[in-house]
């Protein structure tokens, strides 16, 4: 209802833009707190994770600033990757994930953000740019656009026992009513937190131990996905899932029966930043565009279509109850305190990525 209602309004807004821009007064942005931006021009390659912007925010931006926004979508970190390397990179900013933007800034690729160009940045919450101070030294190359947690989503008509720990992925009471996700690094960070161990540990033994425990659980699950989870969820077809913090939230307020859990032995706290390639074209559109999507009114619009949670404390604050008293969307630092976030492992991926290829072939 919320997504609907907000394409609603902004067809309104840009309705009410264009009668304005008809006659002799200029478009009325008083919506957004931040500044009005005059004329850039030119044109703005943007490259971002797929629905992951509410795209009238685009339209808006294009309409006060004259600048041709080409929007690209990536489906993963390493296409980011690939394609910020390329000899003929046209991004001008990009959204990667935390463990990347280190890379990044170890290979130098990134711009410093100007950040007198980015006033609107004090509307970021201080608890989270300490987190992310953690893979971007002084937030000096990017700045938090969506975060999240990596948790169990349960179903409570089927689950009737506390869920606190992930050891419950491993109960055979379960056995095809678990979904594990299908990715390298959150899965066996999920059977290395319930061993003890560091997600970035660099210890081979302990990477090859929590193979080994994915391996034996490997019997019980319903399978391996990542977008699919959420609606199979949302239709009651498992019990438990390891999911993304955006997608149990978003499943939870359509199906009242569904839980979401941080487990006690922590978990990964994730970001997915905007930055600003060495390589761009465009760099007074993009530092506008930053600061744009940052005004407290645009972000707080931008994430509630998106579900995910935003960065942005001016936006959480004009955000109904659904959303900033749920500790699914907003967490509370207690739970914060016991995750982590991913950091870039450089050669000893390849660590990660054989007991991944192992557990993979295990029958």
């Amino acid at each position: 209802m919320k997504k609907i209602f907000a394409l609603v309004l902004c067809a309104a807004m840009l309705v009410f833009f264009a009668a304005c821009k008809g006659g002799e007064e200029e478009a009325d942005y008083s919506f957004a707190d931040g500044d009005q931006y005059e004329y850039i021009g030119g044109v703005l390659n943007i490259l971002n994770w797929g629905e992951y912007i509410d795209p009238e925010l685009i339209a808006i931006f294009e309409e006060e600033t004259g600048v041709k926004i080409n929007y690209m979508e990536m489906t993963s970190n390493e296409e980011m990757l690939i394609k910020l390397r390329s000899a003929d990179c046209i991004y001008d900013m990009c959204f990667p994930s935390d463990y990347i933007i280190e890379q990044l800034i170890a290979d130098d690729m990134l711009l410093p953000l100007d950040m007198s160009k980015i006033p609107n940045a004090k509307n970021i919450a201080p608890r989270l740019l300490e987190k992310t101070n953690i893979f971007d030294p002084s937030n000096k190359y990017s700045l938090p656009y969506m975060w999240g947690t990596v948790g169990i989503l349960y179903n409570t008509t089927m689950v009737d026992e506390e869920v606190d720990s992930w050891d419950i992925l491993w109960n055979e009471k379960y056995a095809g009513q678990i979904w594990m996700y299908d990715s390298v690094r959150d899965s066996i960070a999920v059977s290395l937190l319930r061993l003890g161990y560091d997600i970035n540990t660099r210890n081979a033994d302990e990477v090859n131990q929590a193979k080994e425990e994915l391996i034996k659980q490997k019997p019980l699950i319903k399978g391996l996905s990542t977008d699919d989870i959420r609606t199979s969820m949302k239709n009651n077809m498992a019990a438990l899932a390891v999911i993304y913090s955006g997608d149990a939230f978003d499943a939870s307020l359509e199906n009242g029966d569904l839980a979401y859990v941080v487990p006690k032995e922590g978990s990964n706290v994730w970001f997915d930043n905007v930055v600003i390639p060495k390589t761009a074209k465009n760099v007074e559109a993009a530092l506008a565009f930053i600061n744009f999507i940052n005004d407290a009114n645009l972000a707080a619009r931008n994430t509630e279509y998106i579900y995910y949670s935003t960065p942005n404390q001016g936006a959480l604050d004009l955000l109904d109850d659904d959303f900033k008293n749920n500790e699914i969307y907003n967490p509370s630092d207690e739970i914060l305190s016991r995750c982590t976030v991913f950091h870039d492992l450089g050669d000893f991926v390849e660590v990660f990525n054989a007991a991944w290829a192992e557990y993979h072939a295990a029958k």
